[in-house]
């Protein structure tokens, strides 16, 4: 059961949290679940009127439709995965928006969390974030300068662990949009560092490292073979002997490519949120648009992505990086996610005896789901695909004490295949 829709102005005026996403929102919205409509005046982010259908040519900015059973499963007290967010129901098919596209997703956080309050009762509380020790973390940042595709790059590398020649080298690729701070917990974990080498770095345009010169002239757009290319010539300039290399998102993909393609130079793979293929379910144009607010259409396109269950402060510390990314670099990358980057032709080039691959993904991500990475592991014989109950599409940021009960036989696994 949910609230009626008539109490949303009520509810919009209690909740302390929405003028932060709706500053600046005048808009009359429709929302219609299947034969049902009601018309929604909202004015500085709150529901100021509500007023119940049928409506003859009535005159709205947004429209917002839903099949009425999807809507129940969103309504629900404790949403199952992919049923729990907007762009969930979005990618099922299941939700429409028409109008102007460009003012909902300039306020998508605030109708995402406007729409979540006629919730008759709240989910239950989401695990605790784990307490961090004060004082200097392990870690050391510093800069590297190499060629990436003929080009002068200065690029931002963070690592911890052992550095002598028998340490495992772990390679720790960031999603899209984002950057290495992604892996903070695993380069203080040490239970992992003190086995591995773990290393991470900030992607050409991301986080601490620059576009190369001459950027202002040319748009940002991250490809295959670019992207394999750069991870191997930052591999090559920092000595990695058969490093294994643990990519999320559009790093979970690419593994597969490197495994294709530089596998007997790996000592295997474990892809999260690792699918070959995404049908793209909204249009990434919006994520660099002068009349939206870059970083904030970014966090929120992704928040769904991030488990209900997870700590409020893994999940708020992964959108805030998401927040501060360049301008058109989440969309850049995601023309390699949506466009460029279909790897189902090469799965059957990949031979798990040269390179291992463990394939591990979040029940909660609706952007890689779990069927699409467990068909992605089906083409590959000999790899192995696991479902994390409780995470979602940014694991090792959003909750890295769950995944590390996953991602640990993981890795065993891959050191035992010698």
């Amino acid at each position: 059961m949910m609230r009626p829709i008539t109490d949303l102005p009520a509810l919009t005026a209690a909740a302390t949290h929405l003028p932060r996403w709706g500053r600046g929102l005048e808009a009359e919205v429709l929302l219609e679940l299947g034969t049902e409509a009601w018309l929604l005046s909202v004015r500085a982010g709150v529901v100021s009127a509500v007023r119940p259908g049928p409506f003859v040519m009535r005159a709205y900015d947004v429209a917002l439709r839903c099949d009425p059973a999807a809507w129940a499963r969103f309504m629900a007290p404790e949403p199952e995965p992919g049923w729990h967010d907007l762009m969930g129901l979005r990618r099922k098919g299941a939700f429409v928006v028409e109008g102007q596209l460009a003012l909902f997703f300039a306020h998508l956080q605030w109708f995402k969390e406007c729409l979540a309050l006629l919730r008759e009762a709240a989910p239950s509380a989401p695990r605790a974030t784990p307490a961090r020790a004060m004082g200097w973390e392990p870690i050391q940042g510093g800069y590297l300068r190499l060629e990436i595709g003929g080009r002068p790059h200065r690029v931002y590398v963070e690592q911890a662990g052992p550095r002598g020649e028998d340490a495992q080298p772990l390679l720790l690729l960031h999603t899209a949009g984002s950057d290495g701070r992604q892996w903070r917990d695993l380069l203080n974990d040490s239970d992992l560092t003190s086995r591995f080498r773990c290393i991470t770095f900030d992607m050409p345009w991301h986080g601490k490292s620059s576009p190369p010169e001459g950027w202002q002239d040319e748009e940002y757009r991250l490809t295959t073979a670019g992207y394999t290319g750069m991870i191997m010539a930052v591999s090559r300039a920092l000595g990695l002997e058969k490093p294994i290399v643990i990519g999320c998102s559009i790093g979970g993909r690419i593994v597969l490519d490197l495994a294709a393609e530089h596998g007997r130079e790996l000592r295997g793979v474990v892809g999260l949120q690792s699918g070959a293929f995404l049908s793209p379910y909204y249009d990434i144009g919006y994520l660099h648009h002068p009349r939206i607010h870059g970083g904030e259409v970014c966090a929120s396109v992704v928040s769904g992505l991030v488990s209900p269950k997870s700590p409020s402060g893994g999940r708020w510390e992964t959108l805030w990086h998401y927040m501060q990314g360049g301008p058109g670099v989440f969309k850049g990358d995601l023309h390699f996610y949506k466009t460029d980057g279909d790897l189902r032709p090469k799965l059957g080039r990949i031979d798990t005896r040269d390179c291992p691959v463990v394939l591990l993904t979040g029940d909660y991500d609706y952007s890689c789901t779990a069927e699409d990475t467990q068909a992605t592991a089906a083409a590959i014989p000999g790899s192995r695909a696991q479902v994390m109950h409780g995470l979602g599409h940014f694991p090792m940021s959003e909750d890295f004490a769950t995944l590390k009960h996953y991602l640990v036989p993981a890795l065993d696994e891959i050191l035992a295949h010698g």
